[in-house]
């Protein structure tokens, strides 16, 4: 009976805008089984993507309200379901997707078994996760000239400055990749949350709150450190990864293909001045995507690797390197919000 709720559960989870396919191994029903008990999954099958009070979520159960509301509480708290709290308002709960959702929400109780199921399953999941890319590449800020004609959602300090609730959490790939023994010196608590995603971090003990200050700080300092700027894919951004190459699992996927860069949604690619270029190797460190390679006397780049993220511009000695808009024709459309982003992905997904 138990292992029939967890393949409805994962067809249930396949049917969100984010996907859960199924694998040979069966390695997806081994997740669920670690995260949700049996009474867990069968509540979680009457959630929709749509945030309702607990008591329409009982009655489609068929279990008491007062019971559901307590249930569904405590589900939200275990990472298992997203719930948004106001004031003054009753709590209101939406099944959450995995990828990006239900994993980043275990960050702070991750165990060995879990990390590997989930590295095991994620190769599966991403071509399917990433239909429609759920996150955007955004160049650092000191990548950009005044010259540029640069959107508000294509500025890091922008989305943070139109923010009225924020907080910062550890970045979960960097955590998981150090419990493995796998892990980089890059700083962990970077993840800037917004909005309701900050009330739900904070409230369930994942993140803490953060004032503008500390939020740019934190840009800064994922500058320094050569991480890449991956906003929610909408212009009113839901959060901010500051990421890297080696333990990003959407940028560790990405490398798998050999054109990454037709996979991310980015509005600039770098370009290369060979005349002035001293074949230095700096830029070669801080790409993230190996869009670069060291030559005799300068560098190569392959177009076709690069995201758009600026780290290499900021690197080079000799100003050898800037970032340049893409075509018209090649620019990326940004979703108004996280909303339009679901609809996007379920219809590239056939779930519409």
């Amino acid at each position: 009976m138990s292992e029939d709720i967890y393949r409805a559960l994962a067809q249930h989870l396949d049917d969100l805008p984010g996907g859960f396919p199924s694998t040979e191994s069966g390695v997806e029903l081994r997740i669920l089984r670690r995260l949700f008990t049996p009474e867990e999954a069968e509540l979680a099958l009457y959630l929709t993507p749509v945030p309702e009070e607990s008591e329409a979520i009982a009655g489609r159960a068929g279990i008491d309200p007062e019971e559901a509301a307590q249930r569904l509480d405590n589900m939200a708290k275990k990472g298992l379901i997203y719930s948004i709290e106001r004031d003054g308002k009753l709590p209101k709960y939406r099944a959450s997707q995995y990828m990006v959702g239900i994993w980043e929400f275990h960050v702070n109780d991750l165990d060995i078994d879990l990390i590997q199921d989930t590295n095991e399953y994620f190769p599966t999941l991403f071509p399917e996760a990433w239909k429609v890319p759920q996150l955007r590449t955004i160049p650092v800020g000191r990548s950009l000239t005044p010259q540029h004609e640069v959107m508000v959602y294509e500025q890091a300090e922008a989305l943070v400055r139109a923010q009225d609730k924020m907080a910062v959490a550890p970045c979960i790939c960097r955590r998981e990749h150090s419990m493995v023994d796998k892990g980089c010196d890059k700083p962990q608590e970077t993840c800037l949350v917004f909005g309701s995603g900050a009330d739900y971090y904070v409230r369930n003990g994942l993140g803490r709150s953060i004032d503008l200050d500390e939020a740019l700080e934190i840009l800064n300092l994922a500058e320094e450190a050569g991480l890449v700027l991956q906003p929610s894919n909408s212009k009113k951004a839901a959060f901010i990864c500051l990421c890297c190459g080696c333990c990003c699992q959407v940028l560790k996927n990405l490398k798998r293909y050999p054109k990454p860069a037709s996979l991310v949604s980015s509005p600039f690619v770098v370009a290369v001045n060979l005349d002035t270029c001293e074949g230095c190797g700096d830029c070669v460190d801080r790409c993230q995507m190996q869009a670069l390679e060291l030559g005799d006397k300068t560098i190569a780049l392959d177009i076709d690797r690069c995201i758009g993220c600026g780290l290499c511009v900021t690197a080079c000695p000799t100003e050898s390197l800037v970032m340049v808009r893409k075509p018209e024709s090649e620019q990326p459309e940004v979703p108004k919000n996280m909303i339009e982003v679901s609809l996007k992905m379920s219809k590239a997904r056939g779930k519409m």
